[in-house]
């Protein structure tokens, strides 16, 4: 079947930014007396925020409510983001190619708007997505392909018809269940589950110029 919409993560994805949330686990935990623990970022990898804060309330003993260790952890990414924060290598490339073929294009991200929506258009790539979908939208994370099938809903899609870009393997894995195509794409922070990634996804890819070179008709 032709792919007629893509739907790409943004934090590792498209958008070099993982180094964002280094510093933020180092600094939010450090103010409260923990370093961050080695398994930290592969246990809240397929979590949306709500799910990230809860999860943190647990596993540190914090008497905060989820809400405040949201705004805390947006407002200590938002300057970065707003100001920093690049797209990867050949993204726009991609992204013009893609529209150029008449792939409908969406954001599933559990990042939130106040965070990404500035950062994409300072970097010139915002126009070129009909829809953005967020986490919060949805009853489960990234582990389930709820947030997924909306997106496709969103770009008047059926999942058959979808290719799925991610950099964590929870989300390869959640995204076939839903019945897409899917690409993994590299991530150094991610690096620990590439072999897992490459022998489950449809599709593996170091670079998006891997997908300039063969062209995007040619994903299935």
């Amino acid at each position: 079947m032709k792919i007629k919409g893509a739907i790409f993560d943004l934090d590792g994805t498209l958008l070099d930014s993982m180094w964002v949330w280094d510093q933020v686990d180092t600094d939010f935990l450090g103010s409260r007396g923990f370093e961050v623990p080695p398994d930290y970022q592969k246990a809240i990898a397929a979590m949306g925020f709500r799910e990230t804060a809860r999860y943190t309330i647990e596993r540190f003993r914090l008497e905060e409510r989820e809400e405040d260790i949201i705004r805390e952890w947006n407002d200590m990414a938002a300057r970065t983001y707003h100001e920093k924060v690049a797209i990867k290598p050949y993204v726009r490339q991609l992204l013009e190619q893609m529209k150029r073929d008449g792939i409908r294009l969406c954001v599933a991200t559990a990042s939130y708007a106040s965070l990404f929506e500035m950062c994409l258009k300072r970097n010139g790539i915002y126009s070129y997505f009909q829809a953005f979908t967020e986490t919060k939208e949805v009853k489960r994370g990234k582990g389930f392909p709820d947030i997924y099938i909306k997106a496709a809903e969103k770009i008047g899609c059926v999942p058959e018809e979808c290719v799925v870009f991610e950099d964590i393997h929870q989300g390869i894995l959640a995204a076939k269940e839903g019945g897409f195509y899917t690409v993994g794409v590299y991530e150094d922070k991610s690096a620990y589950s590439w072999a897992d990634i490459v022998r489950d996804a449809d599709a593996a890819i170091r670079g998006f110029d891997e997908l300039l070179l063969d062209g995007t008709r040619n994903f299935m």
